[in-house]
């Protein structure tokens, strides 16, 4: 007896790696409506133990059923399943007959609290459909299909291959929709504008994607979407799914937006040596604009103002014209007045014994730090001049050898300039 259970379970085992997925209730695929579901029971089996999921005999009794399952929707009704495309596995003494009814069960998944729903089908050969009739809303049923193994001759349980599609009032569902506002608008060039997609009817949205004219510019978890690129004439659309079960796409498309543009040119980027002047190009067809900052500006309002920057400065040419201001910028870099030496020599002869960086006291705020070539911090100083100059040693005062070390220096001005290269040491 004992050698008798080891051998079913081996075969049970083996069986499984053939099964359907669906072989059994607990494992029912969920189906929604109007959706074609391509499926098989080849391969199925059942359990028919005393209150077991297969446990049951309607107008046939269970031989190798897989199992669906569906909802009814919010108002209930009618529903109807149809059964098309048929194919059979054609083997010597196996039956060529479908089995199906819908089935509602009290206790999920227990035979002895079943009751069949609608009509019940025991010898189909062709398409066939189970009709159920008045169904509760949001309520929850079974469709078992089986294959018979009834006749003279007949060894084995059928297997078949079939679409079934579910239909009918009580199970369709509303149509989702979504809808972008604002649909257009009046906006500035590079003016920030938000848009939000509204659905309804639509449980489960997936992430929301964001076309401007066709191309897919963004993709958002929530449902808003900002943006500065708008140029005129340009077109706003959304497209999510709803429904993680058969998702249904839905889509909206807005009307083209008007977007207010003029040209506004601050001219090209400029360097200069310090203390130098330089008159700014700007152009614009606006009537109105103002260049930041003016404190050295010969004059803000004028397009080609006189700039003489103490430091490396952008300036901002701003115009204002119906209602919308665009900005354009340039750069204006004072050439740099530090010089860096790339070489010292402190042996001991009074002759370049410390790295002297001339200028450095035009910035009282920089930080100076010196790396070995392995990266080890060696030197570091706030601040940097003749008293604190670096002299070849390390920071606790050991004399380090000849070669190359490596500096970062960060100037700690309104540009935040950080210069960076290599300086030799000789001994």
């Amino acid at each position: 007896m004992q050698a008798l259970v080891m051998c079913f379970t081996f075969l049970v085992v083996f069986n499984t790696l053939a099964q359907p997925s669906n072989d059994n209730c607990v494992n029912a695929l969920e189906v929604c409506a109007n959706q074609t579901f391509s499926l098989t029971n080849s391969g199925a089996n059942a359990s028919v133990c005393m209150n077991c999921e297969d446990d049951f005999n309607f107008c046939f009794d269970d031989q190798n059923s897989i199992w669906m399952t569906f909802t009814t929707n919010a108002t209930g009704g009618n529903v109807q399943i149809d059964f098309s495309n048929l194919v059979f596995v054609l083997n010597p003494g196996q039956d060529t007959e479908l089995q199906a009814t819908i089935i509602q069960a009290t206790t999920p998944c227990d035979g002895s609290t079943y009751t069949q729903i609608g009509n019940c089908i025991s010898n189909a050969v062709g398409n066939f459909s189970l009709t159920a009739v008045g169904l509760p809303p949001l309520t929850q049923y079974y469709i078992v299909v089986d294959g018979d193994d009834n006749g003279i001759g007949i060894t084995t349980s059928a297997e078949c291959s079939f679409d079934m599609v579910l239909s009918g009032p009580g199970i369709d569902r509303i149509v989702p929709t979504v809808s972008i506002s604002p649909s257009n608008g009046n906006y500035c060039l590079y003016e920030t504008v938000t848009f939000n997609a509204a659905t309804t009817d639509c449980p489960n949205t997936s992430d929301y994607q964001w076309y401007i004219n066709g191309v897919l510019v963004a993709t958002t978890v929530i449902s808003v979407f900002q943006t500065t690129a708008l140029t005129d004439g340009d077109i706003v659309s959304v497209q999510t799914s709803c429904y993680l079960l058969c998702s249904e796409i839905v889509f909206d498309v807005g009307l083209a937006n008007t977007v207010i543009s003029f040209p506004v040119d601050a001219g090209t980027d400029e360097t200069i040596s310090p203390g130098s002047s330089i008159n700014l190009s700007g152009s614009t067809t606006a009537g109105i604009f103002v260049w930041t900052p003016a404190q050295t500006l010969s004059d803000p309002n004028s397009l080609s103002p006189s700039a003489t920057p103490t430091s490396t400065t952008t300036y901002t040419l701003s115009a204002t014209q119906f209602g919308c201001t665009i900005n354009d910028q340039v750069t204006i870099t004072l050439e740099s007045d530090l010089f860096i030496p790339t070489t010292f020599s402190p042996n001991n002869d009074n002759i370049n014994e410390i790295w002297l960086i001339e200028g450095m006291e035009d910035y009282p705020n920089a930080s100076v730090k010196v790396f070995s070539r392995w990266g080890q911090e060696i030197f570091e100083s706030t601040g940097y001049s003749l008293i604190k100059a670096w002299n070849g040693t390390s920071k606790r005062g050991q004399v380090l050898a000849s070669g190359v070390y490596y500096y970062v220096i960060e100037l700690k001005d309104s540009e935040e300039q950080i210069l960076k290269g290599s300086v030799t040491v000789i001994r």
